[in-house]
């Protein structure tokens, strides 16, 4: 019997449980060594808020964001090195200009030939959001715009431009159905509601993919042709918030029966076929630490209604970033972006990365933690009502930045509050707090830096913190409750 036959034999490396990791590590940063008493002292000096506490302290996992906390690959190091600075016209924007066209859409990008600029490049998104929505917030007044849910900083910048943001969130998000895998969707009877009703005040129709505020939930491609058809029977453009464009991609070919047989980057193409426009962090699914990007649809519906803002936006984009070529990376952030997009779309990649997620999500569902199930792609968010339930804390007790708080100081690990507080506000007149429909703490995984051991130890962690939940003490903002994005600048203490 030949060697290749008897190997046959066995059963493959599919059956197998373990699986190596599809990439390798070429190099590795020791931690500093600081003990209970050293970040219970440091978070106490900056007022329990976990964004201000030293990264260089945190002994765990760090699960703050998974925004620019990527691992690159040595391709993306290496292609640093070809980094072109010119100030204008260098060579990443050509590679990069070519690799929008291929992943996203030819529609998205024009050559510099064209008469007309449709695509804008930015150091991050939410300097893109912000492009968008205040040259949007000079066309009009009294404007509302609908999403299947407005993250924290999307929702500021709409809102600093006198623009309402209205969430949209899939019923399912909250019925909690363990079965339905695709809880990030817009809810489309009330976006069509919506859109009788007030239509004339909604300039578009915003889609985060996948749904970091809805727990980090997918958006299935049947969602998301629905919500265009909506809105464009509306005459209302439709635009993305694009940022986990591949791993929602990579739900739609796993579970929407539909999409099985295509390739990451057909189910791209496919999903942003409907769109008129699109926002970006590449911080994110660009595999990169910095960049960003508005893109518009040549032709489109949204350039159609507002012809005036591609002009604009050129005017935008030199006097805040940079010249349009470069837009405010340097020419080696945007040679990694280039390679960046090439890798995201890896099956490989994609399976690993979501699969490592799922892994810790199931396994703190395993120990009995009240996390949302199935789990999205890139975070485990742990519902921190029923974490809480059978104590004495309330609502206004903020028991997610009391949880945060413990988590860190006691075991080394930041996870993010994004619930009551964070998405939460104070009503300036009568004083008391208006809470969010959704009380979730965030655990984002970073991508290609951990290894289930790391993930392991803390889920154990909150384990431990859920059995003592009881003596988890409530927190009083010292400072910022009545302040916009509040989360990111308040001080809180421990109530006493």
């Amino acid at each position: 019997m030949r060697f290749s036959e008897l190997i046959g034999s066995f059963p493959g490396e599919t059956t197998l449980t373990a699986r190596p990791r599809p990439y390798i590590n070429h190099s590795v940063e020791f931690k500093g060594v600081f003990n209970v008493k050293d970040r219970a002292e440091m978070l106490e000096a900056v007022g329990l808020n976990v964004f201000f506490f030293p990264s260089e302290m945190i002994t765990g996992c760090d699960f703050l964001s998974d925004s620019g906390t990527t691992s690159m690959t040595n391709e993306q190091w290496a292609a640093l090195h070809l980094g072109d600075e010119a100030y204008g016209s260098n060579r990443g924007y050509f590679l990069l200009m070519e690799q929008v066209r291929e992943l996203f859409g030819e529609v998205f990008f024009n050559k510099p030939d064209a008469r007309r600029p449709n695509a804008f490049i930015f150091h991050q998104g939410r300097a893109a959001e912000d492009a968008l929505f205040s040259l949007l917030g000079k066309t009009g007044s009294g404007m509302i715009i609908p999403s299947n849910g407005h993250f924290d900083t999307t929702m500021a910048n709409i809102e600093a431009n006198q623009i309402q943001a209205i969430n949209l969130f899939s019923p399912e998000i909250k019925r909690g159905n363990p079965d339905f895998r695709f809880k990030g969707n817009m809810d489309l009877e009330r976006l069509e509601q919506m859109l009788e009703r007030e239509g004339e005040k909604v300039p578009l129709v915003y889609l985060t993919v996948t749904n970091n505020t809805a727990a980090g939930q997918p958006v299935s491609l049947e969602n998301i042709n629905h919500t265009a058809r909506i809105a464009h029977r509306f005459g209302k453009p439709l635009f993305l918030d694009a940022c986990r464009f591949a791993e929602n991609a990579w739900f739609i070919q796993k579970y929407e029966s539909s999409y099985r047989d295509l390739s990451i980057r057909d189910i791209v193409r496919e999903m942003f076929a409907p769109v008129d426009g699109f926002t970006i962090s590449f911080k994110k699914d660009g595999l990169v630490n910095m960049g960003g990007g508005l893109f518009l649809r040549d032709n489109g519906l949204f350039i159609e209604n507002y012809p005036e803002i591609p002009d604009a936006l050129v005017n935008y984009q030199v006097t805040k970033e940079g010249h349009p070529t470069y837009g405010g990376l340097s020419g080696r952030d945007i040679m990694a972006l280039y390679v960046g997009l090439k890798t995201v779309t890896r099956d490989d990649y994609l399976t690993y990365r979501i699969q490592q997620v799922q892994r810790f999500g199931e396994r703190m569902a395993g120990l009995g933690l009240p996390v949302l199930t199935p789990v999205g792609g890139h975070a485990v968010y742990l519902d921190v009502n029923r974490f809480f339930e059978g104590t004495s804390m309330q609502a206004q007790d903020f028991g997610g930045i009391a949880f945060t708080a413990v988590l860190l100081a006691a075991y080394g690990h930041r996870a993010c509050e994004l619930g009551y507080f964070a998405f939460g506000k104070m009503d300036p007149q009568t004083g008391k707090d208006l809470f969010p429909e959704i009380n979730f703490v965030r655990f984002a995984v970073p991508r290609l830096r951990y290894e289930q051991d790391d993930l392991e130890s803390v889920a154990e962690a909150v384990k431990i913190l859920h059995r003592h939940r009881d003596i988890i003490p409530a927190v009083n903002v010292t400072y910022g409750r009545n302040l916009p994005i509040r989360h990111f600048k308040a001080r809180f203490e421990f109530r006493k």
